[in-house]
């Protein structure tokens, strides 16, 4: 971690110095009449793409929540892979190991063939398959998730924080405006002031606000899909019982009660059971039924027979019916006219894609969604890049979230299906777990080729680094102070380009393309860098090496690879690695990198892989950031 490059800092080093002047300015009634983003909504994907916008006070945000402050139980608690990934680059990935539950195996239950009306353990299987991640799957409370993220806003420069007690109930967009086309309608829920509304001006609106999103709605979006007519409850407990796995993940699946999800919790005690609780009629909604908590609790108990089931303490329940539903487009641009216009307002999250807790994906793909958005919002309204880069936003985030809905549609129905065995006598429900396991981990993702992402002509170089995927990490060693690491995290969130180069046996050729790259007036370091920027302030090149840190001599590397930066111009000792030949853990032989040539690899700011390209490729690389950046002055 970087923290004195401008001069001394004491105290917290995640606490970064205010801005002079806040861009915000709030009017006689205590709000802004203009904002460049407004966010609607302060779950995990408003607070995501909050965070990553509060690190750059040039840029106004304002974020509205209804509620009267933060959330502090229920709703979603599981964490895959790819999010605490994700949570690596905003810096409190290993706060959530700390405080979380880790699931590092999952048990499953069925009907006892001695005494079927008695649930009996038929299989467990490791929860993460080895070499997926370096970061655990975990669990913890959801409005712990959103704490992190207001401590990140709340630190930043900008100083971000909520306006509670305000909902977005309608907005208009004018596609004839460049500046401020969007007028949005908020009305005040505070106990005295409900129905009062007032408007702000922005010029981007993104709707987190869930399902029922007026944002959606506003623009012309709808939810199309189906519903299993099932409903269930969930439920955070403290409870007594001699259920021997209480403190794994389970899928327990009875003879004729239905079936129950166990999900141990953050602390050491509580617990959260998913219940399948009744079917229901073609036109029955959920709250038909009167359905309540002792409903919860004695259906889980018949289900967990012969096991005792005491509930002492019920911290949070809630009952829902399972839906299926994605929109056609995740933003305001009419089919046909993406030549034409470029995309002011945005859904993210459950405003755009609704399924059942189920895979544990909800808050993860929503927040993924919130990634994927934000660093382009960034450049764009930093002038890095231009709007039209923002049409990419929809079309890589509804392809992810069809997936996530395929998927969830056909797991939903194995886990309330009735029990039943699979090939070679394993539960079937356990067999599309394993099979699925990448999946739920949320590392299927894979973004098509595009302007961001190129084809894979090149992928043989490195075939552990998939085009398209999230750049997956592995072991390495720090040269200049001999720190193992994991390469990965050095990405942090913003709009930081991370191009890794991986030096062949000979390091010439590196040598040679860093050379180019540092003086080349054509390089997208010297193109696009405005005057008195570091040279990596959009394009961060790190370099790798096979050799062991005792084989190697810091002062005889590239100086790209050992710039000055900040106001004193300091050097920057933290880009250049070896593999960790000590461990055996050898990131060329871990990701298939090509020895003899090495390569390049491409990493977009939200950590999926863009490129893969020889050393030699510099017009290659020349020529993809010419699509993604423009020019200082706006050419």
């Amino acid at each position: 971690m970087q923290f004195h490059v401008n001069g001394f800092r004491a105290g917290d080093p995640d606490v970064h110095a205010a801005a002079e002047a806040p861009v915000r300015v709030n009017g006689a009634n205590g709000l802004p009449e203009k904002v460049d983003v407004l966010i609607a909504g302060c779950g995990p994907a408003g607070l995501c793409l909050a965070a990553q916008l509060a690190a750059f006070p040039e840029i106004a945000t304002m974020i509205v929540e209804p509620k009267d402050g933060p959330m502090e139980k229920g709703q979603a608690d599981g964490i895959n892979v790819r999010s605490m990934e994700m949570f690596q680059a905003f810096g409190f990935a290993d706060k959530v190991k700390r405080e979380s539950h880790w699931i590092n195996e999952t048990t499953f239950w069925m009907p006892n063939p001695e005494v079927p009306g008695e649930i009996a353990r038929v299989g467990r299987v490791q929860d993460v398959a080895d070499g997926l991640s370096e970061m655990p799957h975990v669990l913890i409370n959801q409005g712990r998730v959103h704490d992190m993220y207001l401590d990140v806003m709340r630190n930043s420069p900008s100083r971000l924080e909520p306006d509670y007690q305000l909902q977005v109930v309608d907005l208009e967009v004018d596609a004839e405006v460049s500046e401020y086309p969007v007028t949005v309608t908020l009305e005040h829920t505070a106990p005295g002031r409900e129905g009062e509304r007032e408007t702000v001006r922005a010029n981007y609106v993104a709707g987190c606000d869930g399902a029922r999103s007026n944002v959606r709605r506003a623009i012309g979006g709808a939810l199309h899909g189906d519903a299993a007519h099932q409903a269930w409850g969930v439920m955070d407990v403290l409870v007594t019982t001699d259920f021997p796995d209480l403190r794994m993940k389970c899928i327990v699946q009875s003879q004729a009660e239905g079936n129950i999800l166990v999900l141990p919790r953050e602390g050491g005690h509580l617990v959260r059971f998913y219940v399948e609780l009744d079917k229901l009629d073609e036109s029955e909604r959920v709250a038909d039924r009167g359905l309540g908590i002792d409903d919860i609790i004695a259906k889980a108990a018949r289900i967990m027979a012969p096991y005792s089931f005491d509930v002492k303490e019920v911290v949070w329940w809630s009952i829902y019916e399972i839906g299926h539903r994605l929109t056609d487009k995740f933003d305001d641009v009419p089919a046909g006219q993406t030549g034409d216009r470029t995309p002011r307002v945005f859904t993210a999250g459950d405003a755009c894609h609704t399924h059942s807790p189920k895979a544990g994906q909800g808050m993860n793909v929503s927040m993924g969604d919130a990634f994927n958005l934000g660093w382009k919002l960034i450049s764009v309204l930093t002038g890095r890049a231009a709007p039209e880069l923002l049409h990419s936003y929809s079309d890589e985030r509804r392809a992810a979230a069809k997936g996530l809905v395929d998927y969830d549609h056909q797991w939903a129905r194995i886990v309330s299906a009735p029990p039943s065995d699979g090939e070679g006598g394993m539960p079937r429900v356990q067999r599309q777990f394993i099979d699925g396991g990448t999946f739920t981990a949320g590392l299927t993702v894979q973004y098509a080729p595009s302007a961001l992402t190129d084809d894979d002509r090149f992928q043989g170089l490195a075939p552990g680094f998939e085009i398209g995927k999230r750049f997956h990490s592995a072991p390495v060693v720090r040269l200049s102070d001999a720190k193992p690491m994991h390469l990965g995290h050095v990405i942090e969130a913003g709009i930081r380009w991370t191009v890794f180069l991986f030096a062949p046996r000979s390091p010439q050729a590196l040598d040679d393309l860093c050379t180019r790259l540092e003086n080349d007036p054509s390089s997208p370091l010297n193109r696009y860098r405005r005057e008195g920027e570091d040279i990596d302030t959009l394009i961060d090149f790190r370099g790798v090496f096979q050799q062991g840190i005792r084989d190697l001599a810091y002062g005889d590397m590239p100086p790209l690879l050992r710039p000055g930066v900040g106001r004193y111009g300091l050097t920057d000792y933290e880009k250049i690695f070896c593999a960790d030949v000590k461990s055996g853990e050898d990131i060329f032989d871990m990701r298939g990198v090509d020895r003899d040539k090495g390569c390049m690899v491409v990493v977009r700011p939200d950590q999926h892989v863009a490129q893969v390209l020889p050393l030699d490729a510099d017009q290659e690389l020349v020529h993809f950031f010419g699509g993604v950046f423009q020019m200082p002055d706006g050419g």
